[in-house]
């Protein structure tokens, strides 16, 4: 599917010595990092884009902290801290929170939200939607005590395709109760597909939103999205392998320039959004997708 995520495995939280979902080896020294470095978190940072992300961040100088449900496996070469959480719950959100501040001294200078699930059930709605927002407002008092703060939201080329009106609306007004209630309510009628485009869509519509507020834009943080088309990710992969499966994906996300992308072609637009060089883009949804929507949409809304 458009912009696949990482993927999510089932586990707790843990809870280390040094606090919450941290493990006391990770823990930075001093306020913000070291030696000036800037300190950028991502979600979603095990595999797939959230991975190239982090690794492409620390390759610039960055301290990354890589959050995910799953363990971070080889972190050195992805994040210098690691928080485990689950975003799909109000707990896991909150304890990325408390983590964060923790780790990056009271602040942080960038936020990429990649953390995601491609499924079709309300899973997605739980993660795709409110746990991406979630974490950009919540870490985003940490961004305004940081030094050129920018976020990131990682939203999918699926936000143009066919959505549910009620999921997104739900999404939108922060109800989560309801939220899950009509995805459930729209795969029990057979539309399933629903269900991870109306989250995407929700994501992006509360991105314009909020980026152009005091919060945000006031506050000199420019916040903007990414919609990759097809990914090779682990979670992509039986989507590309399957004859069937395949050709259906070629029709729903067609992508005349290059093809698929790999995750290490999407970074580089993540690093720009959330460099100090980015100074004036905000609240945009930028397409990484190989033409995909300008096919799709070919001049609709210009």
């Amino acid at each position: 599917m458009a912009g696949a995520e990482t993927e999510r495995t089932e586990g707790p939280g843990e809870r280390g010595a040094g606090g919450p979902g941290v493990r006391e080896a990770d823990r930075f020294v001093g306020p913000g990092g070291r030696d000036g470095a800037r300190t950028c978190l991502v979600t979603g940072a095990a595999s797939g884009i959230g991975r190239a992300v982090a690794r492409r961040l620390a390759a610039r100088g960055d301290r990354v902290i890589g959050a995910d449900i799953a363990d971070i496996k080889n972190a050195g070469d992805t994040a210098d801290a690691v928080i485990q959480a689950d975003l799909a719950t109000p707990e896991g959100r909150a304890l990325l929170v408390e983590a964060a501040a923790e780790l990056g001294g009271g602040r942080l200078d960038a936020v990429v939200a990649c953390a995601g699930v491609g499924v079709f059930d309300p899973a997605a709605v739980r993660v795709n939607g409110f746990g991406a927002i979630a974490t950009l407002a919540g870490l985003r008092p940490l961004l305004a005590a940081g030094r050129d703060p920018r976020a990131v939201a990682v939203a999918s080329l699926a936000a143009v395709h066919e959505t549910d009106p009620a999921i997104v609306a739900a999404v939108l007004a922060d109800d989560e109760e309801a939220a899950v209630a009509a995805s459930q309510a729209a795969v029990d009628r057979g539309e399933a597909r629903l269900v991870y485009a109306s989250a995407k869509r929700a994501l992006v519509r509360w991105v314009r939103r909020a980026a152009v507020t005091d919060a945000w834009a006031g506050a000199g943080i420019p916040l903007n999205a990414i919609a990759p088309g097809i990914v090779r990710t682990p979670l992509s992969r039986p989507l590309l392998e399957d004859p069937e499966l395949h050709a259906l994906t070629d029709a729903s996300v067609p992508m005349p320039l290059h093809g698929y992308a790999d995750p290490a072609q999407i970074a580089p637009l993540i690093d720009h959004l959330t460099s100090p060089e980015n100074t004036h883009v905000t609240g945009q949804v930028v397409f990484v997708d190989g033409g995909a929507d300008a096919v799709l949409r070919g001049e609709e809304g210009w």
